[in-house]
């Protein structure tokens, strides 16, 4: 790790948040005389990978001068008075729990900007395109770095409206309904969350997230919290998504562009789980504990409903899209970051925060290999795409079905890579709930859950099967196997995700002091 004085981290955290919003008013405007290269399009497709990998850059740097040895401290902090008559500050500062979540947002953005440089989706105006990837990556960041409740819901709200048009301008068959139903099943979501979040602010006389946290619920009664908590975990959930408010994800992936499913998946789904994690718990633990076993049932729930529904796609015959199939996959994956959650333990709200990052980078590269291989076969349909004895994808094109198989187990929890350690940690968590917690009931929503990694490693193994084995079909014209481009996209994904399997502690040296002060009440 390298020294950087307090006033660079301030201002490299500032800029991480303000620099692609900086780079979008950019975008739309003319591309200097010697930067246009050979064509406006693509000086400004140029521009996205630039920005975006400048934030990058910004964002390992802040992470290498992080003190590693305090992530329970809140460090390069800002806070500036913005509204004095409702005490809204614009308070910035990043800990153990939102910094890697910083880095992967940070990641994924500027490989799905470097993906549609060479991969540019087809749609209206790169110029619009680029300027919407990088909203979206300010407001998203933006989520991850305030201390302020009002930023919060404001930050989190600006990531609908260019995820919006994103489906419904650059997207595929039915796009217009799927945004339609993005859109609206979000803002009624973030509209009963807002009330949540006025109620803790106007009577805790602050909306200071780490003075809330550390208060601890003191400063509020009851009922209060009780009321906080039903209000902003419905909003929470919808955006996570959890079962049963999950239903506008499956068709808001099929409908989006990959860069748009990789971003959806390994990003925006963060948002509602991260402020469970640092609203929810610390600020209102009396209403956590009232609502978490009944958070832990809609968990495992969603563990099992996503699994079955994925089962139904994966059958010969069903026509299922695989790009649904790994959406309906999400909502599985995320139960055991809920349920991680609803434990209330630091064992499980550490294997969430793993279970976290562990997903975005799998199922970002999901959503890359099954792009890849909807731009190959023209649909992304399994039963296409298997054909009568599988699609021979080994013998067809060997790294590109090395790849999805590789995603595929580390998708269902092999030993060894990212997808395991979370899920573990997480029904570790409740198997041993939080005082006061039913452990019987725990125990039961952990044998349902371990249920459900049974069934995801059935559905992830018939894909596989179905997708990457067969005969090789004796004509026809050859498939291309993993590009430049696409192996610049995915190989950074594929080596975080092994080396999150073989050296957890990165990770989790990161959060668990942060978790145990946040449980403790601000207390390291």
């Amino acid at each position: 790790m390298i020294d950087i004085s307090e006033s660079v981290m301030q201002f490299l955290l500032a800029f991480i948040v303000v620099g692609p919003l900086v780079g979008a008013v950019a975008a739309l405007l003319p591309a200097p005389p010697g930067l246009r290269g050979r064509s406006p399009e693509q000086a400004v497709l140029r521009h996205g990978v630039t920005v975006t990998g400048v934030i990058l850059l910004a964002a390992i740097v802040l992470a290498l001068g992080f003190d590693h040895g305090h992530p329970s401290t809140m460090q390069a902090t800002t806070d500036i008075q913005w509204i004095p008559a409702l005490n809204v500050h614009i308070h910035l500062g990043t800990d153990g729990i939102s910094l890697p979540l910083l880095v992967l947002t940070a990641l994924l953005t500027f490989l799905c900007a470097l993906y549609s440089y060479f991969k540019m989706p087809a749609g209206p105006s790169p110029k619009a395109f680029v300027a919407l990837l990088l909203v979206l990556e300010a407001g998203t960041l933006a989520t991850f770095a305030v201390l302020d409740l009002v930023l919060f819901f404001l930050a989190f709200e600006t990531v609908l409206i260019p995820m919006y048009f994103l489906i419904a301008r650059w997207g595929g068959a039915q796009r217009q309904a799927a945004a339609w139903k993005f859109i609206l099943y979000t803002l009624l979501g973030s509209v009963v969350m807002l009330l949540g979040l006025l109620l803790i602010g106007l009577k805790a006389g602050t909306f200071d997230m780490v003075a809330l946290a550390t208060d601890n619920g003191r400063g509020l009664t009851t009922s209060v919290q009780v009321v906080a908590v039903l209000a902003i975990g419905i909003g929470l959930a919808v955006k996570t998504p959890m079962f049963p408010l999950h239903s506008w994800l499956p068709d808001a992936h099929t409908a989006a562009p990959t860069v748009g499913s990789v971003l959806l998946a390994g990003v925006l789904l963060k948002m509602g789980t991260y402020g469970f994690v640092r609203i929810a718990l610390p600020i209102a633990p009396h209403g956590m504990h009232t609502f978490a076993p009944y958070l832990a049932a809609f968990a495992v729930a969603g563990i099992i409903y996503g699994s079955l529904a994925c089962l139904a796609l994966a059958k010969q015959g069903n026509k299922g899209d695989l790009k649904r199939l790994i959406a309906y996959s999400s909502v599985g994956h995320m139960g055991f970051v809920l349920l991680g959650i609803a434990s209330m333990t630091p064992t499980g709200v550490n294997g969430a925060l793993f279970a976290n990052i562990a997903h975005g980078l799998i199922t970002g590269l999901l959503f890359f290999l099954v792009g890849a291989l909807k731009d190959r076969y023209g649909t992304a349909d399994l039963d296409t795409l298997a054909g009568v004895t599988g699609a021979a994808l080994y013998g067809r094109a060997p790294r590109l079905g090395g790849l999805l198989a590789f995603a595929a187990v580390a998708s269902l929890g092999l030993p060894g890579l990212g997808g395991f350690w979370g899920e573990m940690l997480a029904m570790f968590g409740a198997f041993h709930p939080a005082a006061g917690l039913s452990r019987p009931a725990f125990l039961t929503f952990v044998a349902i859950a371990a249920l459900g990694t049974l069934l995801t490693a059935a559905y992830l193994l018939v894909v596989v099967r179905r997708v990457c084995m067969g005969d090789k079909p004796a004509e026809g014209p050859p498939l291309a196997d993993v590009q430049g481009y696409e192996f610049a996209a995915w190989s950074p994904l594929v080596a975080l995700t092994v080396l999150a399997g073989l050296w957890p502690a990165v990770l989790l040296g990161l959060t668990d002091p942060a978790v145990q002060k946040l449980l403790a009440g601000g207390k390291s």
